[in-house]
């Protein structure tokens, strides 16, 4: 499977996060100042846990993707695809996952907008059988 072109270098392995995701992704921090900002590249059929961003105000995520196809999904709701130049806003307090397509690699701008008292809660993983029931 070809890897593709991202307007961002790819990062090293995403070592640091490695036990969250299904796979291997990479990852180049492009801001730590002001708004944290990171360049996740995923390698066909990697994903991260369902995860939540939490904040006391404020907080969340926001995913600018720039190359690839992947899925998104909140909890309860059916996933959707992904392609370069979707954006997708996720508000603190809301439980999803995001990666690649299973014949894709996949890439995006994860934005941690600022807020108070911000945490991750990673949990449970998206099973392969949940997996591959997206087309």
């Amino acid at each position: 499977m070809n890897e593709i072109e991202d307007l961002f270098p790819r990062g090293g392995e995403n070592a640091a996060y490695a036990k969250y995701f299904l796979g291997k992704s990479y990852l180049n921090m492009l801001s730590l100042e002001g708004v944290v900002i990171g360049n996740v590249t995923f390698e066909p059929g990697c994903r991260n846990n369902w995860h939540v961003h939490h904040a006391k105000s404020g907080g969340g995520q926001i995913l600018l993707c720039t190359a690839g196809y992947g899925w998104y999904q909140e909890w309860g709701k059916p996933a959707r695809k992904l392609a370069p130049g979707d954006v997708v806003n996720i508000p603190a307090g809301v439980k999803h996952w995001h990666g690649a397509a299973k014949d894709s690699w996949f890439a995006h701008v994860a934005v941690e907008v600022p807020g108070e008292d911000c945490s991750n809660e990673w949990l449970e993983i998206v099973d392969d059988e949940q997996y591959e029931k997206l087309a």
